[in-house]
C-alpha cells in the first residue's frame, strides 16, 4: 500500500485512542481485519476498539511479539464472595459462552436467572467488567447485586453519577456518550437486555470498547427491524438459548394464558367505528401508509398542518381510548380483581392515561415513568409484603426490573410487540414456593383493531 511506513519498529504496537485502536509497526496489512484501514493523517492503521481481540489473536497465533499499550483494564483480585449453586442450564450457558471464546449472546426467559449467568461469567474471567443496562432502575439493581456478590466497590455512570471502578454499571445512553474515554478500562462487557444495542447510536457502545470478552443477555433478542443480526458483530454469536416452554414446571411457574374477548356495547362500538373511520379517511387521503417504517411520523407531521388533520388526530386518540378503557372492559377487570383478590396482580396498559384511570377506578397504586424511584420502590415492596394485592403500570415493568412474586397479569391494553407480550408474561413466571400456577389474561375489545394487535403479539412459542 502506498504511504505505509516501510521502516517498522521492533514489534507492532497497539494503542487505544478515543474509541479506536491504532496499530503501528505493521508492514503487512493482510495481518489486520478489513475494519482497520490505513489512516494517512495519523500514519498508522486504525480500526474500532472492538477489533482488539481479533488482532491480538492474530499476533498470538502467528507467534508475533507485540506491545500492548491499548488495554488499561485489570485482573480482579477476588471473584464471587457469595456463590449460589447454579442451576444446570446456567452452568450450560456459561460453558457454551466460554467455549465460544467468552463472546456471545445467552437467551433465557425472564425469571430464569440471567443476571446469575453474568456473575458466573465475571467470576470465570476475573477481568474488570462493565455492565450496560437500559434503565436506571436496572442500574440500581445491578449495583446492589455486584456489590453484594463480589464485596467490592462498584462504580456507577448515569443518572447524575460518574464513578469508575473495576466493576461498573451504566446505562446504554451513558455508555454511548462516554465509551470513547472508557473503552480501554474493561476486559469484559455485559449487555443486559442486549436487543437494545443494535442501532446507529448504541452500537458505538460496543464498537468503542476493546473488551475481548462480551456477554449479551436477553429473553427476546429478535427485533422487528431485523437489526438483531448485528449482535454477531457487536457481541458475538448466539451461544445458548432456552425458551419459556422448555423451562416451565421445573424452573419457572406453570402458567395459563387466557385471551378474553370483551364485547363493546352498541353505543361504544358505534363511537369507536365513527372515530376510526375519521382517522382512517384522513390517512388514506393524505397518502400515508401506516404499515411502513415512517408511517406514524408522517401521520404526526400531516395531522399538525390542518384543522382536518388535527381532527384526525383527535379521532385517533378517541378510538384508542374507547378500545383501551371501554366501560365493558373495565367491568371485566373488576370481576378479575375480585376473583383474584387473594393473589398478587399486575395490570398492564399501553399508556399512562389508562394506567392512571385504572388506578383511580380500582384504588390501586400505579407505576409509570413519572413515578419517582423511592415511590416505585415503596409500591413494589407493598406488593411483596401483601400491603397491596394489585398494582397498575404502563410499560416500565415490562423489562428487566425485579418484580415481587406476582402470579396474575391482566393485559388491559398493549402494543403489537411480541417482545412486550413475552416480557409481560415473564413478570409472573418466577417459581413460587407453594407451586402456585401463574395466569395471564389478555383482554381484547371485540370489533376493534385490538384483535389484529393481539394476533401479532402472540406470535411466540410461549403462546402455542
Amino acid at each position: 500500500m502506498v504511504g505505509i511506513e516501510t521502516t517498522a519498529p521492533a514489534k507492532p504496537r497497539l494503542l487505544f485512542n478515543m474509541g479506536t485502536l491504532e496499530i503501528r509497526g505493521i508492514s503487512d496489512e493482510t495481518m489486520l481485519p478489513t475494519s482497520c484501514p490505513w489512516d494517512e493523517r495519523a500514519r498508522c492503521f486504525r480500526g474500532p476498539a472492538s477489533a482488539y481481540a481479533e488482532i491480538v489473536m492474530t499476533f498470538v497465533r502467528g507467534k508475533i511479539a507485540y506491545e500492548d499499550a491499548a488495554r488499561d483494564y485489570e485482573i480482579l483480585e477476588a471473584g464471587l464472595r457469595i456463590k449460589r449453586e447454579p442451576r444446570p442450564f446456567q452452568s450450560q450457558a456459561v460453558s457454551a459462552w466460554n467455549h465460544a471464546g467468552g463472546r456471545g449472546v445467552v437467551v433465557l426467559p425472564t425469571g430464569a436467572g440471567k443476571s446469575h449467568v453474568a456473575l458466573m461469567a465475571i467470576d470465570a474471567k476475573l477481568r474488570s467488567a462493565l455492565v450496560v443496562a437500559p434503565t436506571l432502575d436496572l442500574v440500581r439493581q445491578w449495583y446492589d447485586l455486584l456489590r453484594l456478590s463480589f464485596g467490592a466497590p462498584v462504580g456507577v455512570i448515569g443518572g447524575g453519577d460518574y464513578s469508575v471502578e473495576a466493576l461498573t454499571v451504566t446505562t446504554y445512553d451513558s455508555a454511548h456518550l462516554h465509551m470513547e474515554h472508557l473503552g480501554d478500562k474493561f476486559g469484559l462487557i455485559v449487555f443486559d437486555e442486549c436487543h437494545h444495542l443494535p442501532g446507529d447510536a448504541y452500537g458505538y457502545a460496543a464498537r468503542f470498547c476493546l473488551a475481548p470478552y462480551r456477554l449479551g443477555l436477553s429473553a427476546t433478542p429478535e427485533r422487528a427491524d431485523g437489526r438483531h443480526a448485528e449482535l454477531d458483530e457487536l457481541i458475538g454469536p448466539l451461544v445458548y438459548r432456552r425458551d419459556i416452554k422448555e423451562m416451565t414446571g421445573e424452573y419457572l411457574a406453570e402458567y395459563d394464558v387466557e385471551r378474553v374477548t370483551v364485547e363493546l356495547s352498541p353505543q361504544e362500538l358505534s363511537q369507536y367505528q365513527e372515530a376510526r373511520s375519521a382517522y382512517r379517511n384522513f390517512v388514506s387521503s393524505a397518502g400515508i401508509r401506516m404499515g411502513e417504517k415512517d408511517g406514524w411520523s408522517q401521520f404526526i407531521i400531516q395531522s399538525a398542518r390542518s384543522p382536518q388533520g388535527r381532527r384526525a388526530m383527535e379521532a385517533y386518540q378517541r378510538q384508542r381510548t374507547l378500545a383501551f378503557t371501554a366501560p365493558s372492559k373495565l367491568e371485566y377487570v373488576e370481576h378479575l380483581l375480585h376473583q383474584h383478590r387473594g393473589d398478587k396482580t399486575i395490570l398492564f396498559t399501553q399508556d399512562n392515561a389508562t394506567a392512571y384511570a385504572i388506578s383511580r377506578r380500582f384504588l390501586v397504586p400505579v407505576i409509570t415513568h413519572q413515578t419517582k424511584v423511592t415511590e416505585r420502590s415503596a409500591i413494589l415492596s407493598g406488593l411483596a409484603d401483601g400491603t397491596y394485592t394489585a398494582i397498575a403500570t404502563s410499560k416500565v415493568l415490562n423489562e428487566g426490573v425485579d418484580v415481587p412474586e406476582a402470579n396474575v397479569a391482566i393485559i388491559v391494553s398493549g402494543s403489537a410487540s411480541v417482545r412486550e407480550h413475552v416480557q409481560r408474561l415473564g413478570r409472573i413466571l418466577r417459581k413460587k414456593k407453594d407451586g402456585t400456577k401463574a395466569v395471564l389474561y389478555e383482554l381484547v375489545a371485540s370489533g376493534t383493531s385490538e384483535a389484529f394487535v393481539s394476533k401479532r403479539r402472540r406470535d411466540h412459542v410461549a403462546y402455542r
